[in-house]
């Protein structure tokens, strides 16, 4: 990719340079008779040749300044990615916690929310897990919202159909269904899912009624939608204030993020 970048930014200092000379010439064309512009037409096309090989050979002698031009075109074009993503969230803040289907996790009317895609299944989900337990033992005054985001597999979204049925029968037992779900080493199923669920005491029948709820599958898509506005494709990702941050980036760089936020508040 930086590759690719860096021949574009070359690119576009070399065409820099003709679109100069090509507006020079424009202007030269406008004021002469037709024979005098097909001579200088000629001549703007050796002037033209010239000034590529001129840019080119500057360039390959000073390759730092492609370099140079490269890193600014990725800090604009992340700080407009960050810019398109706070703006998606501020115009989605409603949608992004849905108290009938999204759990909360610590001081619900604290004031940091962190808002966490996972599914069951993922890897680095299971490894997050300790570092959200981490901040909310240690912080009492902030939340996370935690979205189902079952993204990994057909395992995945029927494991996250019982997770949703069980917690709509019984939501007070959901967090430690939640922790027995992603402190497991293998995979999770429907049969898995189903058993864990069984013994924290849901009754089988009752609960695979429950999974055919529509208003359960609604909230996935919900959560899909929101999901491919943000260009969120792994998980865990979090949302902290206005910012994306993807990937399982551990307590500390969580807990820095929540710091900056009340900072930024009390500016």
């Amino acid at each position: 990719m930086k590759k690719i970048i860096s021949a574009s930014v070359a690119t576009a200092f070399i065409g820099a340079g003709s679109l100069l000379l090509g507006y020079q010439a424009g202007a030269t064309h406008s004021n002469t008779s037709s024979a005098e512009r097909s001579r200088v037409a000629m001549s703007d096309s050796v002037s033209r040749d010239a000034i590529e090989k001129t840019v080119r050979d500057y360039l390959i002698k000073n390759p730092e300044i492609i370099a140079e031009a490269q890193h600014a075109l990725e800090i604009k074009q992340a700080e407009a990615e960050k810019a398109h993503i706070a703006d998606i969230i501020a115009s989605n803040k409603d949608r992004l916690y849905d108290p009938e289907h999204d759990v909360v996790f610590g001081n619900p009317d604290a004031d940091v929310t962190v808002i966490e895609f996972f599914d069951y299944n993922c890897g680095y989900c299971k490894r997050a897990l300790p570092d959200m337990q981490a901040i909310l033992k240690n912080d009492p005054n902030v939340r996370f919202v935690m979205k189902e985001f079952p993204i990994l597999g057909p395992d995945s979204m029927r494991s996250h159909l019982v997770a949703q049925a069980f917690k709509s029968m019984m939501p007070e037992k959901y967090a430690e269904f939640h922790d027995l779900l992603l402190s497991k080493s293998e995979r999770a199923t429907e049969a898995s899912a189903i058993a864990d669920a069984v013994a924290l005491g849901a009754d089988e029948k009752q609960l695979r009624d429950k999974m055919q709820d529509p208003v359960i599958r609604s909230a996935f898509e919900n959560t899909y939608q929101l999901a491919s506005q943000l260009n969120i494709t792994g998980t865990p990702s979090y949302i902290i204030g206005s910012e994306l941050i993807p990937g399982a980036v551990g307590a500390a760089e969580l807990i820095d993020r929540i710091a900056t936020l009340r900072a930024e508040a009390k500016n």
